[in-house]
Parts: structure tokens; sequence; C-alpha cells
């Protein structure tokens, strides 16, 4: 008698020629956060072709669906990013972007692809299904705000665990890594307005030049994490951005700085943006200018609840996927806001690519759909019967 972990991999192992057709007909047509019409249109199209439940997402751009089981129980949700980047691609593939300046450079295609599988491996066995497996394709992932837009529209309501991915380049095909507690860093980012007093470049000592002081303020945030923040906790403090000045023989009135912290505890999250005004604020002041410091606080970090993680753990095993330690990375991802509301679950897909993410050559081993859709699909069996 076959079991469902192996009819999952049989079924995507036939699918996934589709698969790849479908992942490659949005690697053609990349759409930014918040214009993905297009893309939202053909996810449509393939979920009402595969006989899938669309639910209303009342949002611009996005998709939600659902498959719902026979048998009664709880609600989970499997999420897809679907933007792509302004990034002219470089790759050569017969199916590289037709759209100038644009690509998905962070293989949200992949994403997007493999979770269409996965809905459609799913209502092959919706029979046996102890509750609902909602699919969510999300938008603006990129810009860090579509999860709030879809989390404001409704669609995590009901909902008692959520599950995504990310496809790992450095993790080949068959291959995923999975970890308990944080995988992705907050992300904030900061503005700081220095306020000099301009002049003339050759008589200095008539001026205070926002130049020197804006220098001092990047080196003396590297502070930061050496001396103020706990030897226990990891931390970056990154000035992207420093702007002062029009011309070569005048000193400025005014510099500005702008960059991003980066944090995985809470705790060292709660007390930068303190440590950051002290030091901006009394630099500035011993070169008698003046600071001002912007915080915006965007994302927390991406942490993965400890039995949502058994259960992706136990569905790798199911599938007969090599299971690796995930290893956390600053950058940021705003699945972290499901999280904070619902347990989840996010991990390494191993894709074996090339490039890192967002590089223009970005490619990745499309032999990792079909393996995608099938694990996403064991883990949302496991994480009914768990939950129920």
């Amino acid at each position: 008698m076959t079991t469902i972990s192996n009819f999952f991999r049989e079924q995507a192992a036939k699918l996934q020629p589709k698969l790849v057709e479908m992942r490659r007909e949005l690697h053609l047509h990349p759409e930014l956060s918040n214009e993905e019409h297009e893309t939202t249109a053909r996810i449509r199209a393939w979920l009402e072709e595969l006989g899938i439940r669309l639910l209303e997402l009342n949002l611009p751009t996005g998709v939600l669906a659902e498959v719902k089981g026979e048998l009664p129980g709880p609600t989970i949700m499997l999420r897809a990013d679907i933007d792509a980047l302004p990034v002219q691609e470089e790759t050569g593939l017969p199916f590289a972007s037709t759209v100038p300046g644009k690509m998905h450079a962070c293989g949200h295609d992949f994403h997007t692809a493999s979770m269409i599988g996965a809905a459609a491996l799913l209502k092959e066995r919706a029979g046996e299904l102890r509750g609902t497996v909602r699919i969510l394709f999300q938008p603006a992932e990129e810009l860090a705000v579509g999860a709030r837009a879809v989390i404001a529209a409704g669609a995590l309501e009901g909902v008692s665990a959520v599950f995504g991915m990310h496809n790992k380049p450095e993790l080949p095909v068959g291959t995923v890594g999975i970890r308990t507690g944080p995988l992705m860093a907050s992300v904030d980012r900061f503005e700081i307005e220095v306020q000099g007093k301009g002049g003339h470049a050759g008589m200095p000592e008539s001026a205070v030049d926002p130049v020197v002081v804006s220098s001092a303020i990047v080196t003396a945030l590297q502070t930061l994490v050496s001396r103020n923040a706990s030897p226990h906790h990891s931390a970056v403090v990154s000035v992207c951005k420093l702007q002062a000045g029009s011309t070569w023989n005048v000193i400025p009135d005014t510099g500005v700085l702008e960059g991003t912290v980066r944090t995985f505890q809470p705790e060292a999250r709660a007390s930068i943006p303190g440590q950051m005004e002290r030091v901006v604020e009394g630099v500035a002041a011993g070169y008698g200018a003046r600071a001002k410091l912007k915080w915006t606080a965007m994302l927390p970090a991406v942490n993965n609840d400890a039995n949502m993680a058994e259960i992706m753990r136990a569905a790798a095993d199911a599938q007969g996927l090599q299971v690796a330690e995930a290893v956390p990375t600053m950058g940021g991802e705003d699945f972290a806001l499901y999280q904070e509301l619902v347990p989840g679950c996010f991990i390494w897909m191993g894709t074996g690519g090339t490039e890192q993410w967002h590089h223009p050559k970005f490619t990745l081993n499309e032999d990792a759909l079909a393996i995608s859709a099938s694990l996403f699909a064991e883990a949302a069996v496991l994480a009914l019967k768990e939950i129920g």
C-alpha cells in the first residue's frame, strides 16, 4: 500500500514539468512589490485550473487559497512570496527576464511554483486531511510591507500555525536547513541628520564641518556592537549612506547618514536605539554640532517555534531529505510578523545555486521544485494531525 509520503513524492515528480513551466513563466515576467498584478492573475489561473478554491484577499495583489479537508480540524497556512527585485538580469538563461531592470533575483518564482505544487498534492488527498490548509501567495516581501497588509486583510484569522521557506543557494538539492529559535534578524532603519555650520574650505576654523562630524559618528557607532552589546547577543550596525556637500571647495551646513541595525535578541533590539542616540548626540556635541536620530522599527526576527520546527524535521525525514542545522543570517523577512501572532517555522530549502540572493546572475536548480512541493504537503498533513 502506498503511504501518503510516497504518494506525495511520486505525484510531485509527475508535477515537476508543470512546476518548471510555471516558475519559468514567472521568471520571464517579474513584477516589483505591490505591482504583481499579472503575477497574481497567473497564480489565480493556475490554482483554478487545479480545482483549488480561491478566497477573497481584498488586496490589489496577492492570492489566498485553501484546501479544505473532509475531516474536522485546525487551519494551518503555507506561505510563499511573489515579488521580484529592481535588478538587471545577467544569467543568459533562455527564460531570463523580459522586463528591463527587473528580475526574480531572490527566487520568489521558485517559492510560488513550489507552493502551487504543494496545494495540488494536498487537493489530491483532501479526503484524508484533518482540517484546512490555507495557501498564501504574499505580495511585497522585498519592501517588508506585504505581511502587514495581508494580516490586516484577515488572512491569518483562524490560523493555528504557519510554515514558509527561502531557497538557499549554499545547500544542495535534497537538503533542508531547519532550526529552532532565531533564523533571520530583526530589521530596523535609522537616519541621522547632522547640523553643522558651512563655510569656505580654506577657512575651516570659521565653520563646523558636518563631514568630519558624520565621519566620527560612523566610527563611533561601531562601538555599539564591540563595547555596548552583550557578547551573548548578535548585532550588526551598518551605515550605508553618507551624504554631505555639493562641491569641492565649500564646507556644507548639513550631513545625512542612513543605515540599518540587525539583531536576533529582542532585548538587544530594544536597547540599541537609546545607545545610538547617546553616541550620535554626544559625538556631535563634542565637535560643536548638533545631530538628530530618526529610528524606524521595521521587522522583528524570524523566530522558529520548537514544535513547528520538529514538525518540519519529521516531514523532511518522511520525505527522505537530508536535514542540516540551519545557519542564521542577518537578512530579514516579514514572515516574522506572522510568527508574532501564531507559532511557525521558516526553513532553508537547498537549491544549489551559483550566486547569493539579489545577485544579477542568481540561479537555482529547478530539481528542488518537486522536493519543496512534497515537503510542504507532508508538513501540512503532519501539522494538522499534531495541532488537532
